[in-house]
């Protein structure tokens, strides 16, 4: 793998909400179906190039990975980078929404994979026009709190809303709208609808609720796990612990290209 550590100044401070917690966060987010990428792939002309901006642990890019010639994978922790899976066409970097070592109109598709909410979008989105090719892509995607059941459910509801309601940074509301308050200066298209689809023991299913950034936060103020909170309640709904569930997240997705 090959490390770049490119810091550039921002007009927005970076919020590294992910370092603390990033193996958790590497172990436990759920996976993008591939049928997005091949999606996104059929929009592009050209495949020689991707730039996977906010990648995290890399988890779209490898996905980009697999039909592009190239993939230039961007973030600002550089622990999130750390835990990234190399792959031989990906090269990482530790950037925030800006990525000067791409040539000018050199990516035929862009991706921000649950990360639009965190930049400076002024930025970003001068920056996407400066390195896209002419009908270059860009699709920016997130997704709301999983479901299981409607037990279950009630449970990660009253944590999400009730216990940890304060400690969300105000970019999640971007999140529950699913982007579509943002602008988006851009020709867009009209994208199909995506889920991702998991299947999960109770285990899994904390560690993906102490990957939250929110959790994070609570314990730092606090000085304790606010899951405990809702525990035992939150076993007794999920039943035998060993218990395979399915796990369902809908994809809220904007793409486009330059006007």
């Amino acid at each position: 793998m090959r490390f770049k550590a490119n810091f550039h100044k921002n007009p927005k401070a970076f919020k590294d909400n992910f370092s603390t917690q990033s193996e958790a966060y590497a172990t436990n987010r759920p996976l993008y179906p591939d049928k997005l990428f091949r999606y996104l792939s059929g929009e592009c002309r050209e495949h020689k190039l991707a730039w996977d901006a906010g990648t995290g642990n890399g988890q779209a890019a490898q996905n980009l990975a697999l039909h592009f010639e190239k993939v230039y994978a961007t973030d600002a922790s550089s622990s999130q980078i750390i835990n990234a899976v190399p792959q031989l066409n990906i090269t990482y970097a530790i950037a925030n929404e800006q990525a000067p070592v791409l040539k000018s109109r050199s990516v035929d598709l862009i991706t921000a994979a649950q990360a639009l909410h965190w930049f400076d979008l002024d930025v970003f989105y001068s920056e996407a026009e400066r390195v896209l090719k002419k009908y270059g892509v860009l699709a920016c995607w997130s997704y709301k709190l999983f479901r299981i059941n409607q037990d279950v459910d009630r449970e990660i509801d009253c944590l999400y809303k009730d216990i940890l309601g304060n400690y969300w940074d105000p970019e999640r509301r971007l999140v529950d709208t699913a982007y579509r308050t943002l602008s988006f200066p851009f020709r867009e298209f009209r994208a199909p609808c995506f889920e991702m689809k998991a299947s999960w023991d109770f285990e899994n299913m904390l560690g993906l609720l102490s990957s939250w950034s929110a959790v994070s936060h609570y314990k730092k103020r606090e000085g304790h796990d606010p899951i405990s909170e809702i525990l035992e309640r939150l076993n007794k709904a999920w039943g035998d612990p060993q218990e395979m569930k399915e796990v369902r997240w809908d994809l809220s997705i904007r793409v486009g290209s330059i006007r």
